[in-house]
């Protein structure tokens, strides 16, 4: 029996019009699918129910793949592809495989020879790097940085060498209810003349992207408490 496909459905990144983030061939394909794995089934359901699934959601097959899965567990998971059934993934990070566990279940379709098919939608990451100006030819994401002030402060002086010295943009992201304390330390551990783009809300109807010297951001940071938001610094 042949395997099944393995599509990795990218989502909404907040409260956006659907048709103007994902293309309508990507919903459409969606809509044939019976079974799913989610990092929360709960948002999932949610959102295949704005996309207009064939059957009812009650009929659909959503399993739980988050940062608490254990590696045991992928194989079960894997088990509708084996059988020959299609099945989608979802992540709560709008772009599944990239900052996001369902990268697990992607390792174990290539180690296993299933196809594994990207559709097309947003990619914070990409989108902010896009509108940033920075150096798109050489960047690295680095997901969270320490939670800690003197720590994060820490690692944002090795970020900021490591792009000095490389010409490298730095990509880090933090919890919404934190941004406003990981911007006031990088405000406070980089140098001024360092660039840094911070990208908040994208595709939302606050989106708000704007690249300036870390100098000119201590003037008037911005208020980023509870919004979405990535930072991307280019050391100069």
């Amino acid at each position: 029996m042949d395997a099944g496909t393995l599509f990795l459905i990218p989502t909404t990144l907040g409260e956006s019009a659907l048709t103007a983030v994902i293309p309508q061939e990507v919903q459409e394909r969606v809509r044939r699918l019976d079974y799913f794995v989610a990092e929360n089934p709960k948002s999932a359901r949610a959102y295949l129910k704005q996309i207009g699934m064939m059957k009812p959601l009650q009929d659909l097959h959503i399993a739980t793949l988050n940062v608490h899965t254990p590696e045991a567990a992928i194989a079960g998971l894997a088990a509708p592809l084996l059988a020959g059934l299609s099945l989608g993934v979802m992540s709560e990070a709008g772009c599944p495989g990239v900052a996001d566990p369902g990268a697990k279940l992607v390792l174990y379709a290539q180690q296993h020879a299933i196809r594994v098919v990207p559709l097309v939608g947003p990619s914070s990451i990409l989108l902010a790097l896009m509108a940033s100006g920075l150096n798109g030819q050489s960047f690295v994401f680095h997901g969270y940085l320490p939670v800690a002030a003197g720590e994060r402060e820490k690692a944002l002086r090795e970020l900021e060498k490591q792009s000095r010295r490389l010409q490298q943009t730095q990509i880090f992201i933090e919890t919404p209810y934190r941004n406003q304390k990981l911007l006031q330390s990088i405000l406070d551990a980089c140098a001024n003349a360092t660039l840094l783009c911070v990208a908040a809300e994208i595709t939302l109807s606050g989106e708000d992207i704007r690249t300036m010297t870390v100098a000119d951001w201590k003037k008037k940071p911005p208020q980023l408490e509870r919004r979405p938001a990535l930072f991307l610094l280019l050391a100069v």
